[in-house]
């Protein structure tokens, strides 16, 4: 079995007397989809800021391709290949298309700029960033204004831009959320597609979604995983019925 590219390792967190997270372990291997789901209030917006840099755990690690980033800023776990996308977008809506994905291209440099537009006379960042618009079926939208596109559109821009870091790891936090299911079938046969330029950790309610792309799901509860299998395993469990998935299972 391949080693992980991405290990979380007892990973705890507290906010005063509220238990976020405890004893997390999970991992996500090469070419997979990895979902974590749960109730609201299971700790996994929580977890995933943990993971991504955002806030430092109370205790527990944070690997990245056998490295440990625990101490590292969203920023360095960015440039090291850790690419996060977020269930509110965070694009530059006034912006087009291409400045959206070009100013990802330059996050993935680590080059300071004084005045980033400039970039977009960088023909490598360009190039980059037209690629990484071309490979989520974005190029003819490329000089369209980002507040202008459809919420599918936009979900999709921020695939592309995570797509300019190169990533090794994508952390995905609710891709699905305000999608209808046309929306969502497409961008399902995308996520599909991109598991195998990078893994996926996935954190979904969209369980229609999250059934045909697992390859693992890991269930959290009261801030605990609660059980780590199959979908077949997952849905066959009485105790995730019961805590979570009830007749969608």
């Amino acid at each position: 079995m391949a080693d992980p590219v991405l290990e979380v390792r007892g990973l705890g967190k507290r906010f005063g007397a509220l238990v976020a997270n405890e004893e997390v372990t999970l991992d996500l291997r090469p070419g997979e989809i990895h979902a974590v789901i749960g109730p609201n209030g299971a700790g996994k917006s929580t977890l995933i800021a943990q993971i991504c840099g955002a806030l430092r755990p109370d205790s527990g690690e944070v690997w990245l391709r056998g490295e440990d980033v625990t101490g590292l800023s969203v920023a360095q776990r960015a440039r090291k290949g850790m690419a996060r996308t977020f269930q509110v977008s965070a694009l530059a809506m006034e912006d087009s298309v291409l400045e959206n994905a070009v100013l990802g291209a330059l996050g993935a440099t680590g080059s300071p700029w004084r005045f980033w537009r400039a970039a977009l006379d960088h023909a490598a960042l360009v190039d980059r960033a037209g690629a990484s618009l071309a490979r989520v079926g974005l190029s003819e939208a490329r000089h369209r204004r980002v507040a202008d596109l459809s919420h599918g559109q936009r979900r999709q821009l921020e695939v592309a831009v995570a797509l300019t870091l190169g990533p090794r790891a994508f952390v995905m936090d609710e891709p699905m959320a305000g999608l209808g299911s046309e929306g969502s079938a497409d961008l399902t046969h995308l996520l599909d597609a991109l598991r195998h330029e990078a893994p996926i950790l996935l954190v979904e309610h969209d369980m229609d979604a999250v059934f045909a792309l697992a390859d693992r799901i890991s269930v959290l509860l009261y801030g605990r995983v609660l059980m780590t299998g199959t979908v077949a395993e997952v849905r066959a469990s009485a105790e995730v019925r019961a805590a979570y998935l009830g007749d969608a299972a």
